[in-house]
């Protein structure tokens, strides 16, 4: 056994994180969830270290999302502006996270997601840049958005990064309360939750591939119409699940000009984030592509693949992944990237599994956020790169090979 499958043979179950507008939502009439057997049978095991049932959790973060949301009230109420600023953001991300647990398109799930609109539109009109609700039409229906500008933006074209979260977040937690890596580099921000992402399923837009093909050009055409924007400098960013989408969106969007993802789910079917990771995976994503039914879902699964549509890129492209990525295993990422024939970079993260970090490689070595926001930043501005594969030892050296 090679020295990564050890590693990956080791790695324990991973978790995800985190969530989405408010117009035209109307909560449905059941509450039913999907479920899987595997979700059934092991519930108690893969909580037992963390809490005592699955059903604590969003009480748990709803609590502290009312709290803040108390002190962000209080802050304003008093003219203490920068105070509750902060606190509706807090509260915001909170009423997110509270809504994790629930994959169904219910009343108490939907009146979370409110709450979470709602104090996020408070820190909009309070925050140090500008801060737009966009909602961007889709098939008749649309995808949320919030669309960031610079602090001090005043006119001009800028360049813009497309941010997509992963399976467990949402596009509130996109652009950062303060020193925000985009927003420092003078690059705007459209933050989306894309097909089956937290906001579009209460919407009525799920996943599927052909959603995920025809978001590239809604998105692109909605930010061509926007005069800050310069339309050649328009990147994309993804984390995670959002490595996927990310990559399948700019497969089918040529106008887009560069894209960097993170913590890769680009294994071609996803058997291992579905059929041997935590459960709640599976679970959370029948829901967001609309699937009750486990055996039909498992069909659908088998079309979730960059194989195909990979061969279509022709922009720079950046995958970062880590060693011993449990959710998806770097070989799979590699031999995607040996598919493509755009310029293109691999850096990988010694030890480091999914969520790529907290290891002395990334501690070391570059950290991983910021290399991609360097790394996209440099190439919407033009500067040229090799394509090689980056291997971040331990000790933070670099070991660069071509690809």
């Amino acid at each position: 056994m090679d020295r990564r499958r050890f590693i990956r043979s080791v790695a324990t179950v991973g978790a995800g994180a985190a969530l989405a507008s408010s117009h035209s939502i109307a909560w449905a009439d059941t509450d039913v969830a999907a479920t899987t057997k595997r979700f059934s049978q092991r519930e108690p095991e893969w909580l037992q270290s963390r809490q005592q049932k699955m059903a604590d959790i969003g009480p748990a973060f709803e609590s502290t999302a009312k709290r803040r949301e108390s002190k962000a009230s209080a802050a304003e109420a008093e003219g203490n502006l920068i105070t509750a600023r902060d606190n509706w953001y807090m509260a915001a991300i909170h009423y997110g996270a509270a809504e994790w647990p629930y994959d169904d398109s219910g009343k108490q799930h939907f009146e979370l997601h409110k709450k979470k609109r709602e104090c996020f539109s408070n820190y909009a009109r309070l925050a140090d840049h500008k801060i737009e609700a966009a909602s961007i039409p889709f098939k008749g229906k649309s995808i949320p958005a919030w669309f960031h500008l610079p602090p001090g933006y005043r006119d001009g074209k800028v360049p813009v990064v497309v941010s997509i979260p992963g399976m467990d977040s949402f596009k509130e937690t996109s652009v950062a309360l303060a020193n925000d890596r985009w927003m420092q580099r003078g690059v705007a921000v459209l933050s989306i939750d894309g097909p089956g992402q937290y906001e579009s399923p209460l919407l009525g837009v799920y996943v599927s591939m052909q959603n995920w093909i025809d978001t590239g050009p809604a998105v692109v055409d909605w930010l061509m119409g926007r005069q800050e924007i310069d339309g050649q400098k328009i990147g994309v960013t993804g984390t995670s699940f959002g490595s996927f989408f990310g990559t399948i969106l700019t497969a089918n969007e040529p106008r887009i000009a560069a894209t960097a993802v993170i913590s890769t789910c680009l294994e071609p079917g996803c058997h291992t984030i579905f059929e041997e990771a935590s459960p709640t995976f599976k679970k959370r994503f029948m829901w967001m592509s609309n699937y009750t039914d486990e055996a039909k879902f498992n069909e659908f699964a088998k079309t979730l693949t960059w194989e195909g549509h990979v061969e279509k890129i022709r922009k720079p492209y950046l995958v970062v992944a880590g060693e011993a990525d449990e959710l998806s295993p770097l070989e799979h990422t590699e031999r995607m990237v040996r598919a493509m024939s755009a310029p293109r970079q691999l850096v990988v993260y010694a030890d480091s599994r999914h969520s790529v970090g907290n290891v002395p490689a990334a501690n070391l070595g570059p950290f991983p956020p910021i290399l991609v926001a360097d790394w996209l930043v440099a190439r919407l501005n033009g500067k040229p790169f090799n394509t090689e594969r980056w291997f971040v030892e331990s000790t933070g050296r670099i070991v660069k090979t071509p690809l």
